[in-house]
């Protein structure tokens, strides 16, 4: 894995990560909160089918300098930053929990210049109709992105306030992590370290325009959603396939929102068939 940090047009630093070979590059985006490295336990699977993943630590996060106000569009505008530096004209993208949807807002923001989006428990934008955003979600899940409707400030307050986020783990989720999926204890582990903006500004652009329409995505979506995902709903799933043309969803009966890596077998293949 190569590790650097690029200098954007507007000053900011961004930590990338490559694995650097192979002919289909991928773009990982991360959780919340994580960091950005992609993930570990596809890598020699990856090798074999020439999967090149290259991600970065999202704004305020990590290595990556903060930028406030950042929205799915103004993300995917550093992605294509990052494929400009590499020489990487076309790439695919995955992503899981909330880096489903700024996975989807590269495809939305960058056109045909993304053959295919890959979502594990992806968020759908805050407000659409059809889809009552909260239903389901875990207490302290809804006390967060309720803070972040309240701006920057308020969102702040309340992590600086010493809330705990519960995500309510169940008996396969702590099962899952003990298996090669605690890599996602490794990435989340760190994810607050250079402190909470990453955070602060994750929650507060899942709540406010994205600044692009994934209705409007080309390239061939492939949604994964658990049914019992309570920290982000089926639901989300649901909306985004009925509305995104081009989304296929497959929901994972008794799947969690940790336990739906146990799905992720068919996603190497699939992106290795939508080059």
């Amino acid at each position: 894995m190569q590790e650097n940090d690029l200098r954007l047009s507007d000053g900011r630093t961004l930590h990338v990560y490559d694995t650097g070979s192979g002919d289909l590059p991928v773009f990982w985006n991360h959780g919340t909160p994580n960091l950005g490295a992609p993930p570990a336990p596809l890598l020699t699977e990856s090798e074999r089918l020439g999967v090149r993943w290259i991600s970065f630590d999202r704004p305020g996060y990590g290595g990556s300098s903060p930028a406030p106000g950042r929205t799915m569009a103004s993300v995917a505008g550093d992605a294509a930053a990052v494929a400009d530096e590499l020489g990487i004209a076309r790439f695919a993208v995955a992503g899981y929990s909330g880096g489903g949807s700024y996975a989807l807002g590269c495809a939305a923001a960058l056109g045909d210049r993304v053959t295919a989006a890959v979502t594990l428990a992806a968020i759908a934008p805050y407000g659409v109709q059809g889809l009552d955003w909260f239903d389901g979600m875990v207490p302290s899940g809804v006390a967060s992105l309720r803070a972040a409707l309240g701006g920057r400030e308020v969102k702040a307050a309340h992590e600086a306030s010493g809330v705990e986020y519960d995500p309510e783990f169940t008996k396969d989720d702590f099962a899952l992590f003990e298996g090669e999926w605690g890599w996602l204890g490794s990435v989340a582990s760190h994810g607050l370290d250079a402190g909470p903006y990453g955070l602060i500004d994750d929650d507060i652009s899942y709540v406010t325009p994205w600044g692009c329409d994934p209705t409007t995505i080309e390239a061939p979506i492939l949604l994964l959603h658990g049914e019992r995902d309570r920290i982000i709903p089926a639901s989300h799933g649901a909306w985004l396939a009925a509305h995104c043309p081009t989304a296929e969803l497959r929901l994972a009966p008794g799947a969690s929102h940790f336990t739906i890596f146990d799905e992720i077998g068919v996603v190497l293949p699939w992106l290795a068939g939508h080059r």
